[in-house]
């Protein structure tokens, strides 16, 4: 049976983890943060008792690469990988070869399944479920709710369709990176500036420098540039901050080194 890492929550420092701050105008555009908006819903399950051949079966056709295993009442009792299903049944009785399931018929989920699988609620933030799939190198984690039921599965394809809705990027306009003092103040002074100028960005992301930690780069994302251009507003930038690059029409400008 496959152990991949499926434990039990261990508290892990996050202060490393980007930060994100949406700037739309009011709260109802403002990107949801939480496991609910963002997890898949229809997830492909086996029973307890779901034989491993047709657990092959489903993979092979579904192109499945983990199942999450739930009893009669819809509680979450385990997980089954692509990796254990594989384990368990040698090559000569995967389905669409010559041989049959033969004496594996008797094999079911729950003799290969690894117990407790790690599991994260429908309130978990995203950027903490992407900090754990980073940490333990998972393609994904089931969701439950309060009563240990299976409602959705999180998956590293989630955490990115939440990045790139959070980042601005799907509805475009260029970026700006910028270095900033690693403490209370310089961030909200520079948005102000930015505001002051007439200029108008859809989200900033900051994370610290790892080379320095007395800054944190940020990255203004922008959806109007008011009476600005690109070049005077990055001229205008140039003299009050530390520009590392901007990024306009999907062409990146270097601004530093």
């Amino acid at each position: 049976m496959e152990q991949p890492g499926f434990t039990p929550l261990q508290p892990f420092d996050i202060s490393d983890c980007t930060g994100i701050v949406n700037a739309y105008s009011t709260p109802q555009e403002a990107t949801p943060m939480l496991v609910r908006d963002w997890m898949t819903k229809n997830v492909i399950t086996l029973g307890l008792k779901t034989t491993v051949v047709d657990a092959a079966e489903i993979m092979r056709t579904k192109k499945v690469r983990q199942f999450p295993v739930i009893d009669e009442q819809g509680r979450l009792t385990g997980i089954v990988s692509d990796r254990d299903i594989r384990d368990a049944m040698p090559s000569k009785y995967l389905p669409g070869d010559a041989a049959t399931g033969g004496s594996l018929d008797s094999l079911r989920a729950a003799d290969i399944m690894t117990p407790e699988p790690m599991t994260v609620s429908p309130t978990t933030p995203v950027d903490l479920v992407a900090s754990i799939l980073m940490r333990h190198k998972f393609g994904g984690l089931p969701v439950v709710d309060e009563a240990g039921r299976l409602v959705g599965i999180i998956t590293v394809a989630d955490v990115f369709r939440f990045l790139c809705t959070a980042s601005g990027v799907q509805r475009g306009g260029p970026q700006i990176a910028l270095r900033l003092e690693a403490k209370a103040g310089p961030l909200a002074a520079m948005l102000e500036f930015l505001r002051g100028e007439g200029v108008r960005f859809a989200s900033v992301f900051t994370s610290h420098d790892h080379a320095d930690p007395g800054f944190r780069n940020a990255y203004v994302r922008i959806a109007d540039l008011g009476e600005h251009s690109m070049d005077s507003l990055i001229a205008t930038m140039k003299s009050r901050y530390t520009l590392l690059f901007f990024v306009e029409d999907g062409r990146t400008t270097l601004l530093e080194g």
